[in-house]
């Protein structure tokens, strides 16, 4: 049975419709890519599907078990440490512990007296309490915050604290955490650094659940799902596989859509034509063919469908007007703090003519002030850099500061450039960037991510600079123009330094990557697969030396002392290890004896077989705890002596 059905829905705003006739399944195991470009309707389809718009057509409908888990955009407003407020999507194991600890005072303090329904409860309570992974949900919480990108450190940190970024990575951690069956994610890897995106496309590529995902990161989607959809001219698209196994089927349907239309207009234009030639042969039997034949026009006429045209697209171009010498930008020992708290040093660069070079690392790094550096908004802390002869920098920012807010579109690139560029040739470039009609007299803090970057991408496109410094050039913009962004880059005459965390783009256009670490830059060559192939490369070369090392350095007797300490390790985890089980065995029979009608009778033996379960389960976190603690220590000394 589906989780979920939607038939022939409809929405439109004002004269505007979205969408209408969408219809699909989500079955259990579906793992859905949802695209389209910006302002098509995928988020209004998802907030119908929560029930929180109503369509104008069409049905939803949701089967009793079904659990649709989404993110709540609203972070409660209370003072709680990051940990405890995702914690709080284990609300059902908090109780059971709470209410736990009321009964086992209760017995305790009853005396002779118990009441048998509190035993008959506490029993029930452990088991939900175990099987529901009581044991397991700390750790679990624990695990998916230093997931998504967050430090030990931050977890004791109020939620409150934390940016608005930081607090939707909170809430994605509730959900992935959450017992829904049915996940609507909508941009999830938004404020993630590429790490994090790895950690989460391993999550959910493992998810045993349904999810529907909205995203533009093309490397993702090809990562996690084995089904997309598409929005596109109110209609939707379906096909099975990943984005670019869509993208396949796409083209080739198109194809034959194409070819079918074509072969049906040319066959309506030949029974048009024996229409015709009929009627002038004026007949009465000429008439009657006549009136046949039109009506086998009409209905081809009713059956044809014009195959879908590619959507208004950006029409990016950069040109450098002057190439400029060999060496375009070089650093040396650079190096920035913030209060005395060290960001970077040790930064050494050298980019050459044409270079496309990208700067990679974890959210936090340094490489947004390092680019701040490079175009001379704000000073190092120590260390230099030069631009080349004749090099003409232009900056990206992903904040997108520089732009008025008060400006209109039109305003905004007409006060920069109308003493080198006419009036028609910026409305013509407005136009070309998708800005036409009123939309150029649309105020800049009206217009929303994508349409922002759109401005900002052309006035950088103006300046036709010879060394581009772009900071998430692809943020906010759709699977659509982010193809156009990297087609115009691609053919970029100049230099560029990029920092994203499009891993596609990077595999499109990188020369060289620099991954940015607190001591200075590690360069590796070519594309994103090519960076990831000489990590695993270097770590496994690393692991291999240390391990050479280690043997190398240990003696005879030094083996043999070692060999002890491993076997007195193996020694104590299985001995660890069978505590555990024997603990747990002596806790089920004292359960079971615990279950049997005669001892709700028996006050005395009830209360101590109660105070002996309460022992045996507080042994066997201590044994737990103990037996983890072998593991690591075996873990290690194994490791230490491959």
């Amino acid at each position: 049975m589906p989780l979920l059905t939607v038939h022939n829905l409809k929405k439109s705003f004002v004269t505007r419709v979205l969408f209408e006739n969408v219809s699909f399944e989500v079955e259990s195991g579906d793992h859905i890519g949802f695209v389209g470009v910006n302002g098509c309707g995928k988020s209004t389809l998802f907030r119908i599907l929560l029930g929180e718009e109503q369509a104008d057509e069409g049905t939803v409908n949701i089967p009793g078990g079904t659990k649709i888990g989404s993110m709540n955009q609203n972070v409660s407003a209370e003072v709680c440490s990051l940990f405890d407020y995702v914690l709080q999507v284990f609300s059902e194991l908090s109780a059971i512990e709470a209410e736990t600890d009321r009964i086992n005072s209760e017995i305790a303090a009853a005396g002779g007296d118990v009441d048998p329904k509190l035993i008959e409860r506490q029993h029930a309570l452990n088991e939900k309490y175990w099987a529901d992974g009581g044991s397991t949900y700390r750790a679990r919480t624990r695990s998916t915050l230093l997931g998504l990108g967050f430090t030990e450190d931050e977890l004791s940190r109020s939620i409150n604290s934390f940016s608005g970024g930081q607090r939707n990575k909170a809430q994605l951690a509730k959900l992935l955490l959450s017992d829904a069956n049915l996940l609507l994610l909508d941009e999830p890897t938004n404020h993630l650094d590429i790490s994090a995106i790895e950690w989460l496309e391993n999550f959910l590529s493992a998810y045993r659940g349904s999810f529907i995902v909205i995203s533009h990161d093309r490397y993702f989607l090809d990562k996690v799902t084995n089904r997309t959809m598409e929005l596109k001219d109110r209609r939707l698209f379906i096909s099975k596989g990943n984005y670019s196994r869509h993208l396949e089927l796409r083209s080739t349907a198109r194809e034959l859509e194409m070819r079918q239309y074509l072969r049906t207009k040319k066959e309506i234009k030949r029974i048009e034509g024996i229409v015709e030639q009929q009627r002038r042969w004026g007949q009465e039997r000429n008439f009657i063919t006549a009136a046949s034949k039109q009506k086998q026009a009409d209905r081809l006429k009713a059956t044809l469908v014009e195959p879908e045209r590619d959507s208004a697209s950006i029409h990016f171009h950069f040109e450098a007007k002057e190439v400029g010498g060999n060496d375009v930008l070089a650093a040396k020992k650079l190096a920035k703090s913030f209060d005395g708290k060290l960001v970077f040093r040790n930064v050494d660069m050298l980019i050459k003519k044409g270079e496309k070079v990208f700067l990679l690392g974890d959210n936090g790094c340094g490489k947004t002030t390092l680019l701040n550096i490079l175009a001379g908004r704000i000073r190092p802390t120590e260390g230099s850099y030069y631009l080349g002869s004749h090099v003409e920098e232009a900056y990206y920012e992903q904040t997108m500061t520089s732009l008025d807010p008060e400006a209109t579109v039109l305003r905004e690139v007409w006060d920069r450039y109308y003493t080198t560029i006419s009036h028609k040739d910026i409305c013509n470039a407005l136009a070309a960037f998708l800005f036409r009609g009123d939309e150029i007299e649309k105020q800049i803090k009206l217009l929303s991510g994508g349409e922002a970057a759109r401005v900002q991408l052309l006035k950088l496109m103006l300046t036709k600079a010879n060394l581009l410094l772009l900071d998430e050039p692809t943020n906010h913009l759709d699977i659509a123009s982010r193809e156009a962004l990297e087609a115009a880059l691609e053919g970029y005459n100049g230099t560029m330094l990029i920092v994203t965390h499009d891993r596609y783009l990077v595999n499109r256009l990188a020369d060289r990557i620099l991954h940015m670490t607190p001591n200075g830059l590690q360069e590796y060559i070519g594309g994103y697969d090519d960076y990831i192939a000489a990590v695993n490369e270097s770590r496994a070369q690393a692991d291999e030396q240390k391990r050479t090392q280690s043997r190398n350095a240990l003696d005879y007797r030094e083996r043999k002392q070692q060999q002890s300490i491993l076997n007195r390790a193996k020694g104590e985890a299985a001995r660890c290890e069978a505590a555990v089980s024997k603990a747990e065995a002596e806790l089920d029979e004292i359960n079971e004896e615990l279950a049997k009608p005669y001892i709700a009778s028996d006050y005395k033996k009830a209360c101590e077989l109660s105070e002996k379960a309460a022992e045996k389960r507080q042994q066997i976190d201590e044994l737990y705890k103990k037996w983890e603690a072998a593991e690591e220590r075996l873990a290690e000394l194994t490791s230490a002596d491959d």
